[in-house]
């Protein structure tokens, strides 16, 4: 699908966020691949790459001195420590996306949430939360996966109570029962904000136009 955006419309920022394991990276893959106007907002790390990634496609590697010094000037739309690293989102390649019309999509927890909603950039977003259909159901996930250990995933499930208990935060929230039902939802939901008058600032000019037309009858 190809999005035809209004002239100088500005793009969505689309904060999915869920516990692990009820399917967020699938859903957001989705979207991505259903909309080429979708992009993935890149994040940025203090950590080594591992093999395989490369520098401005998997993440922007950085030093912690110069990420420090982003989140002074306020570059960053949110940031994280992780097990002893630094993770953000940086402001510039997002803002020059949203500029050129592109929806760009954050796989953030609550946190990252609140601190990009209380940003510059605050009234482009979209917050979308995922539930599993149930706890049950979400742990069988994580052990399916076959990744992790049981001690990992006792920590993720730990996590997971405290991710929940934010879900009235966001502007939707969706039950992820069956994974194409769910994405259906999805581009309702995204397709229905792109038409809000705040996300077509062209239509003034287009209906100007119209009021034109009358005069010339």
């Amino acid at each position: 699908m190809s999005n035809n955006h209004q002239v100088n419309e500005k793009g969505l920022l689309i904060i999915l966020s869920s516990p692990s394991g009820a399917g967020k990276s699938t859903l957001a893959q989705r979207i991505k691949s259903w909309d080429e106007n979708c992009v993935f907002s890149i994040s940025a790390t203090t950590r080594k790459p591992r093999e395989g990634e490369q520098d401005g496609k998997d993440y922007y590697f950085i030093s912690e001195q110069e990420f420090h010094e982003k989140v002074s000037n306020d570059e960053m739309l949110e940031h994280a420590e992780v097990f002893g690293n630094f993770y953000g989102s940086p402001m510039a390649p997002v803002l020059s996306s949203i500029d050129q019309g592109y929806d760009v999509l954050f796989d953030v927890d609550w946190q990252g949430s609140q601190q990009i909603k209380n940003s510059s950039l605050g009234k482009y977003v979209l917050s979308i939360f995922i539930l599993p259909p149930s706890i049950k159901e979400l742990e069988s996930r994580l052990k399916s996966r076959n990744k992790d250990s049981d001690e990992v995933i006792s920590n993720r499930m730990a996590k997971s109570v405290e991710e929940i208990s934010h879900w009235p935060e966001y502007d939707y929230v969706v039950v992820n029962d069956d994974v194409d039902k769910t994405e259906e939802k999805l581009k309702t939901i995204i397709t229905a904000e792109r038409l809000r008058l705040s996300q077509q600032p062209g239509i003034v000019r287009f209906v100007r136009g119209l009021n034109n037309e009358f005069g010339e009858l």
